[in-house]
């Protein structure tokens, strides 16, 4: 009995260890606070401010499907392409909508393995994020075919056309399969942790369409113990599948270039450099999203700075990786002693395009050296303006790789310049505006943050009182 109670922790050294712990969720927030808060969007109207941001994302949105109708009526002539420069603004758009979908898996699946309990007020946003951002992506390629009614031919099925098969060899072909799987493993992961959160607005609802489509979609949810663990059980093996994806999706991106033999492209480099960039550029826009979302949504007591914090030092890393590799590949072109190599960066740095190498190379490696100073971290309006400085700045990245590897080639009696059209602007702005518009409904209708996890990591309201109080007569 004596060595019982001696193996029991004090009162005083659990309230010591409570202490020493950063508080995630201030406001000394209880379970019902936490439902109450974050159902309020979805039960009460919406503000004028989420009816503007609809509105002006919606607009967009009828942009770009009256561009895209226009190009698929009248042909990819619209487009600026030449002989040349084969590929440019939409797959451009295609690499840089691919990359920001990478942010959701990491923050839901790498990090919950690695038991980041922060993640917690920011993985359903970020995981919704991924679905509309792999949906505006995948939508690219089909427009760039020239004749989207025949995209089912991408698919491998038994077929009446002899042996007129897909190349099964092609890197283009492994991204249909890849993006898919992603898409399909990301969907399942952000459905099966929706689960409990759709369980509590089936209870909260009064009957209707939402409690009846509520009941429908939380597949019976009691709560029960036996429950809780299936659902673990199921969310840990989910996990260890989506994350390889984040790695592999990618790295099957870089391979569309690197298979090439155009110098600038072909290089072993573009793996872990294109999985960096994305998921640099998924970070900060996951920042730009969470940050309007806190100051809309009122969720200041959710997303807190740690939160902010905590994600710029994320990036910073990541952005010390791409700058790196930008290093790395003028290095070994230098080194390598190929002439066209050679060529193709000095050409980057100071030809027809130099206005958009340095423009990357300030929005990704110099601009965000400034989020070493703690101070810059948690300034809430300069991150915001980092993370949509990166998001240019990895949008260029893209446009650098494609157009200033392939406007000059190997003979200069066939170089080409390449002026995108107002056609393929306003279809990237159409891109933006389907992509605003899914994420504006989300927060409409289902709940911004996993109100189960956010509950698991709540502390005893008299202990972070006590904590406030304590760091308030210490200041």
């Amino acid at each position: 009995m004596a060595e019982t109670e001696q193996q029991q922790p004090e009162p005083a050294a659990t309230e010591a260890s409570e202490l020493l712990r950063p508080t995630l969720i201030t406001g000394g927030k209880t379970p019902a606070d936490v439902t109450r808060d974050i159902c309020a969007p979805m039960e009460g109207r919406p503000t004028a401010l989420w009816w503007g941001a609809l509105s002006i994302s919606l607009t967009a949105l009828l942009a770009g499907v009256v561009a895209v109708t226009y190009q698929i009526a009248m042909g990819i002539g619209t487009w600026g392409l030449n002989r040349t420069v084969g590929w440019a603004f939409d797959i451009t758009n295609f690499v840089f909508w691919v990359g920001i979908g990478h942010a959701g898996t990491l923050i839901s699946a790498v990090l919950f393995l690695f038991r980041q309990k922060w993640r917690t007020s920011v993985n359903r946003s970020a995981e919704a994020m991924t679905l509309f951002a792999v949906v505006c992506a995948g939508l690219f390629p089909v427009i760039h075919m020239g004749r989207p009614w025949l995209a089912f031919w991408m698919a491998p099925y038994p077929n009446t056309r002899g042996s007129l098969w897909i190349n099964f060899k092609s890197p283009l072909l492994w991204d249909v399969f890849a993006i898919s799987t992603y898409l399909l493993i990301s969907a399942v992961f952000w459905y099966i942790g929706l689960i409990p959160d759709l369980a509590t607005i089936r209870d909260r609802s009064k009957p209707g369409w939402r409690k009846s489509l509520a009941g429908i979609f939380s597949l019976g949810w009691v709560g029960s113990a036996r429950t809780w663990h299936r659902y673990e059980t199921v969310y840990m093996l989910l996990a260890g599948l989506a994350t390889p994806l984040v790695f592999s999706v990618h790295t099957i991106v870089s391979m569309d270039f690197a298979t090439a033999i155009i110098p600038g492209w072909h290089t072993t480099i573009f793996p872990p450099y294109f999985v960096a960039g994305a998921i640099f550029s998924g970070l900060a826009m996951v920042l730009t999203l969470m940050i309007i979302a806190r100051k809309v949504m009122q969720l200041e007591n959710y997303i807190t700075v740690l939160h902010i914090e905590t994600m710029c030092k994320l990036m910073l890393s990541m952005g010390c990786i791409v700058g790196l590799a930008y290093g790395t590949e003028f290095f070994i072109a230098a080194f390598s002693g190929n002439p066209y190599e050679q060529f193709v960066f000095l050409n980057r740095a100071a030809g027809p395009f130099s206005w958009a190498y340095w423009t990357m190379v300030s929005c990704n490696v110099m601009i965000p050296q400034l989020l070493w100073f703690r101070p810059l971290r948690r300034n809430i309006a300069f991150v915001f303006l980092i993370s949509i400085v990166v998001n240019i700045g990895m949008w260029f990245e893209r446009f650098v790789i494609i157009v200033t590897s392939l406007h000059r080639d190997f003979l200069p009696s066939s170089w080409a310049d390449y002026t995108p059209t107002i056609i393929e602007i306003t279809t990237l702005i159409g891109s933006f505006g389907l992509f605003f518009s899914c994420f504006l409904l989300f927060c409409r209708f289902l709940p911004t943050i996993a109100m189960a996890e956010v509950k698991g990591v709540l502390k005893n309201p008299r202990r972070a009182a006590k904590q406030d109080s304590s760091k308030g007569d210490a200041a």
